[in-house]
């Protein structure tokens, strides 16, 4: 009859068949955990098995440990290590053989599990479980992207009743349209030399020049600058409003007409605050719709007398001088030659590169 099978530091009863088992002494305080134990019948408890398992289970824990980090990954091995070890607790003395009744979680483990294979994969379930990191944005590139409008800060503007007068006529509601997408820049054509203190009279001229020979129901020019850069309001409706004009035959909707105060044929000098005045309006106003005052634009014709026949879309400057929509001299050639530059400042001031 085979005798017991020593180990340094318990006993392991080895009965007629070979098959090692621990004894199953009844415990009357925990029959739970003991209906639980009795399910280990069979299982090998040799030291020598038991602890290759143990060690095979810390190396795997150490190598995941290693390849993932975190504290988590230290919590996982800190649990796993003496689940492992409690196979061997509970022997106080050499050669004495006891009841082992390991935790429930080593139940699963050793007795359910039954193998390397099943514990490695526990201690790796132990790490990963406790992985919870959210995905970094590499995994996850941002989709959502908002467009950038370019726009530019309202300039000064005077209220069209400095120049009016206290006693404004009569006239019909404005006009508008859902957006202004161009700005077609003209000249008064009046005198160079003037008084910038004298702009709102001059205005007031050019105002009852158009309502009466002309018979319009306002003036045509949405705003006009004087040689100084002070920029007025024209046509009534709101300056912040797309208020259809009277400036530009065939192209007065979705376009506001801008009107330097003075006559500037070849040769005559442009003042640099006028310029810089219609580009800090045209930025703005341009901004609005977020239209780029360096590019084109498409505009249909509403009148046979423009450049362009009735119905004809065409392609237009988003800046575009009068002479671009109508057949005539205006603005001059000396201020057509400065719109390049007047694009180029509106564009930088709705902060476009």
């Amino acid at each position: 009859m085979p005798g017991p099978v020593e180990t340094s530091r318990t006993v392991t009863m080895v009965p007629p068949g070979g098959a090692s088992r621990v004894a199953a002494a009844a415990d009357p305080g925990e029959p739970e955990r003991m209906r639980v134990f009795r399910k280990a019948r069979g299982a090998r408890t040799r030291r020598g098995r038991q602890g290759g398992v143990r060690a095979a289970t810390l190396a795997v824990v150490r190598r995941a440990a290693a390849a993932r980090g975190g504290a988590s990954v230290r919590a996982g091995a800190a649990r796993a290590e003496p689940a492992a070890h409690a196979a061997h607790a509970g022997h106080e003395a050499e050669g004495t053989p006891r009841v082992v009744r390991p935790s429930r979680a080593v139940l699963v483990g050793s007795v359910c599990a039954g193998g390397l294979a099943v514990m490695a994969g526990m201690a790796l379930y132990l790490v990963a479980g406790t992985d919870r990191t959210p995905p970094g944005p590499a995994e996850h590139p941002a989709t959502d992207r908002t467009a950038v409008a370019h726009t530019a800060p309202r300039p000064p503007i005077v209220p069209r009743s400095r120049w009016l007068g206290s006693a404004p006529p009569s006239q019909p509601p404005a006009r508008y349209d859902d957006r202004v997408l161009a700005v077609f820049v003209h000249h008064t054509d009046t005198p160079n030399a003037y008084d910038c203190a004298d702009a709102p009279r001059i205005i007031r001229d050019v105002y009852a020049g158009q309502t009466g020979t002309r018979q319009w129901d306002d003036i045509g020019y949405n705003f006009l600058v004087d040689r100084c850069g002070t920029i007025y309001e024209g046509r009534a409706g709101g300056v912040d409003r797309p208020v259809t004009g009277a400036h530009t035959q065939g192209f007065n909707h979705r376009t506001a007409g801008v009107a330097a105060i003075g006559t500037f044929t070849a040769g005559v000098p442009v003042p640099r605050a006028m310029t810089d005045a219609i580009s800090a309006l045209t930025a703005w106003k341009l901004g609005l719709s977020d239209t780029d005052p360096r590019g084109g634009v498409r505009l249909r014709s509403s009148n046979d007398l423009s450049r362009y026949p009735a119905g004809t879309t065409v392609l237009l400057p988003a800046l575009a001088g009068h002479s671009d929509g109508y057949m005539t001299s205006c603005p001059g050639a000396a201020l057509a030659e400065r719109l390049p530059e007047v694009r180029a400042a509106a564009a930088h001031l709705q902060g476009r590169s």
